[in-house]
């Protein structure tokens, strides 16, 4: 009984493993307003009903693509910016951890960037909203510390993200360039 336990245990995961994978490869693909439920099937060997075993929608599904990596990636930059001396260290280092994401992982901003309108709409929700909370809590902290003055950190945590959103929408470009030069 517990082999037969370990084995379907084992299949869930594979499948849940495959809807994940095929949905990643349909959302850079395509973005996420283009991308069904039954594309996403389609990239696996799975039966059309099996998704809502795992998953009650896309929506659900596209939040689980994106939370590991926002959750490793604000992780970091909270450690950095907790350990940080400067308002240089504060800044390089949270910019450097999303830049090496971006170079180490081009698809997951591509995945980003392809479906745009939908990860702006996570934007004030838990998945893309964790990052911005989190750095103006690290602002607040820093003024505490007096590493920066009596600052509008809702703003300065804006500035931040914006612009590591528009420097990291044009890193891939310039990757490709490089790579290719």
């Amino acid at each position: 009984m517990t082999r037969a336990a370990g084995k379907r245990e084992q299949n869930k995961e594979g499948n849940r493993a495959a809807l994940i994978e095929a949905a990643r490869r349909c959302f850079v693909e395509l973005g996420y307003d283009a991308v069904t439920v039954r594309d996403i099937v389609r990239g696996t060997e799975l039966a059309s009903g099996t998704f809502y075993n795992y998953f009650p929608d896309k929506e659900a599904l596209f939040r689980e693509l994106l939370k590991d990596s926002i959750d490793d990636i604000n992780g970091r930059m909270h450690e950095i910016r907790k350990r940080a001396r400067s308002i240089p260290d504060f800044v390089r280092g949270t910019y450097a951890v999303l830049f090496h994401k971006v170079r180490d992982d081009p698809e997951f901003f591509a995945l980003i960037l392809r479906s745009e309108h939908a990860a702006r709409a996570l934007f004030k929700d838990t998945v893309l909203g964790l990052p911005i909370r989190s750095v103006k809590s690290d602002i607040r902290d820093a003024v505490k510390r007096g590493l920066f003055p009596e600052v509008d950190a809702d703003l300065l945590a804006a500035s931040f993200y914006g612009i590591g959103f528009e420097i990291g929408r044009l890193l891939p470009e310039g990757l490709r360039g490089y790579r290719q030069g």
